[in-house]
């Protein structure tokens, strides 16, 4: 079987070069993809990954097979993936308990507690909270870098793009029509009489259900799972990015890296697009 290994920099820190790529790879010939930020090397032999990423530590290097590599679906976290923070915790900020929530988020998102129960204490924590600061704290959102670029250079080469988040639907609903989503899920939260109740409404997303998402998607368009790209970087994210052709934990935590076949660590979500192999020339936004 042939494979790809792509290597993907944050040139904004330091760049990677075809020299540095050859000097551990002798007989490699490295295709451009974006000067100095991405390069992919076709290899037909076993290399160690391991070394070769301990080598040139200041890049991610994805390794995959050259088959069905440009896919036709992308499912996407939202939370620290697609936006920059938590907004479970930037919404507790107005009710003075934002370390306390993202204490919980973090043990969470690194698999130390169950996703469903944490959510539902997090929430219980923001009862008597006013709806107005659902607002207030989706200004607060930030897109993470490249996330425009993915969805749109994806879109535009025929890919059907989901957002199934852990988060709340007020939060994705807002997210996916920004970036270009054609589809979005998530939670809700019960609010009477303008304020949060506290409670959670079922059903919730979960980890299981993200897996679901990406298999009812890939089955409603004909598609394989190989076919599909998922990207996030929590425990609630790792059974769809271990069952998705290339799964990638994004910049995630601890218990998330140990356990992913393809990590990004040091560049922005256009890498997601490197590792299919477009070039930057190529990319839409």
């Amino acid at each position: 079987m042939s494979y790809v290994l792509t290597f993907i920099a944050n040139p904004d820190k330091q760049q990677i070069t075809d020299e540095q790529i050859i000097a551990y790879l002798p007989h490699a010939r490295p295709v451009c993809l974006s000067e100095g930020e991405a390069y992919d090397v076709n290899i037909d032999e076993v290399v160690n990954l391991h070394d070769l990423q301990a080598g040139l530590a200041h890049a991610d290097v994805i390794l995959q097979s050259r088959n069905k590599r440009k896919k036709k679906l992308l499912i996407a976290d939202m939370d620290s993936t697609i936006v920059t923070g938590e907004t479970l915790d930037d919404l507790a900020e107005f009710a003075g308990l934002k370390e306390q929530v993202a204490e919980i988020t973090t043990r969470a998102m690194n698999g130390e507690i169950p996703f469903r129960e944490a959510l539902r204490e997090r929430v219980l924590m923001l009862k008597g909270l006013s709806e107005s600061f659902l607002e207030e704290a989706m200004a607060m959102v930030q897109l993470t870098p490249g996330a425009k670029e993915l969805v749109a250079t994806m879109k535009a080469n025929g890919a059907y793009c989901a957002l199934v988040s852990g988060g709340f639907t007020f939060f994705t609903s807002r997210v996916a029509k920004n970036v270009g989503f054609d589809f979005n899920a998530g939670n809700n939260m019960e609010i009477v009489d303008g304020v949060l109740s506290g409670q959670v409404i079922d059903p919730i997303v979960t980890k299981d259900s993200k897996l679901a998402y990406l298999q009812s998607l890939c089955q409603e368009r004909g598609l394989s799972v190989d076919e599909a790209v998922a990207v996030g970087d929590g425990a609630n994210d790792l059974p769809m990015l271990l069952e998705a052709g290339l799964g990638v934990a994004y910049h995630a935590k601890p218990s998330v890296v140990a356990k992913a076949r393809h990590n990004i660590q040091k560049a922005d979500l256009r890498s997601l697009l490197f590792a299919q192999g477009y070039k930057a020339e190529d990319f839409r936004c």
